[in-house]
């Protein structure tokens, strides 16, 4: 049997208009700058080995590459959906390789956190937050404003070790703060884990029926970004104060990994809140333990102003 090649050879002869096309798609493939690269770096390979391999280099191309047209991963353009191609020598062989692309590895972040905990859900509002709407108030809002980016800028490299720790009166913007630096997180492909702290306390109480409270406490420790929404508000127990959330912000603080936190109440505040157990009891220090180990891992911004809820 005559080999394929050959006979492909011999039919793209006689079709003129094939052969044109043929031709410029080689040339397309082998001017991307990609590609290029990718032969330069590897110039074991001759021509005659790059013509053969043309319909993998072709499909290489065509494909997005870690999502630069795919607007979600509903709407991905791949031929495997949520995958993306990386050119690879085996055996002295031209092949791709498929891995998990930016948006699919930040939709299984997301599916597992919600599998975990069923509190994750916030206002609307606050899932929507951008930076860009922050307005300019340079009396009560500024120097949140200055930390917030200044912790954005520095996530660009390298992850801070320490959030911030908003505090101040209702409505004036500390959720939404929070929602913000998640979706600017979100779009350096870093996740982030958003908890409204009440939910958070019966939560982990649930998880004791259902023995899944370890689980939880040890993905709690190793989220790459925490949020904690109004600590304080709960109904503190020195159980969750010293074996929940202790244990969370000693991990996290050895690890050097930031956590935000927002509250009506300042540091000191809070201090003599934690402090007060809801049996009645005073442990002052166990509660100095849980200041200093949020100092460790954020840095104090008070935040004033008018009430935006009602705007």
């Amino acid at each position: 049997m005559e080999p394929i090649q050959s006979a492909l050879k011999k039919w793209m002869q006689s079709n003129e208009s094939f052969k044109e096309k043929y031709v410029k798609i080689k040339e397309e493939v082998l001017q991307d700058p990609e590609i290029r690269e990718f032969i330069s770096l590897n110039p074991q390979f001759s021509q005659p080995e790059i013509d053969k391999n043309l319909i993998k280099l072709y499909e290489y191309k065509t494909q997005s590459k870690q999502c630069d047209k795919c607007s979600s991963l509903n709407g991905c353009v791949n031929m495997i959906k949520g995958y993306s191609p990386v050119l690879k020598t085996d055996n002295n062989e031209i092949n791709i390789i498929y891995e998990k692309c930016h948006n699919k590895v930040i939709y299984e972040k997301q599916k597992e956190q919600q599998s975990l905990i069923q509190s994750l859900y916030m206002p609307k509002e606050i899932l929507e937050a951008s930076v860009d709407e922050f307005d300019q108030d340079p009396e009560n809002r500024a120097n949140a404003i200055r930390e917030t980016i200044a912790f954005l800028n520095k996530a660009n490299s390298s992850m801070p070790p320490r959030g911030i720790y908003f505090h101040g009166p209702f409505g004036v913007g500390k959720t939404y703060f929070l929602g913000a630096i998640a979706n600017q997180l979100k779009k350096m492909n870093i996740s982030s884990m958003l908890i409204y702290m009440p939910e958070f306390v019966r939560e982990m109480k649930g998880s004791i029926k259902d023995d899944s409270i370890n689980d939880k406490i040890d993905y709690f420790k190793k989220a790459d970004v925490l949020m904690l929404d109004d600590i304080g508000a709960e109904s503190q127990s020195a159980w969750f104060r010293d074996e929940i959330l202790g244990s969370i912000l000693q991990y996290r603080m050895m690890e050097r990994l930031p956590v935000f936190f927002t509250s009506n109440y300042s540091l000191e505040q809070l201090e003599s809140q934690l402090s007060t157990s809801n049996r009645g009891g005073i442990e002052t220090v166990k509660a100095g333990r849980i200041i200093e180990r949020i100092k460790q891992v954020s840095n104090e911004i008070s935040m004033t102003g008018e009430n935006r809820r009602g705007i």
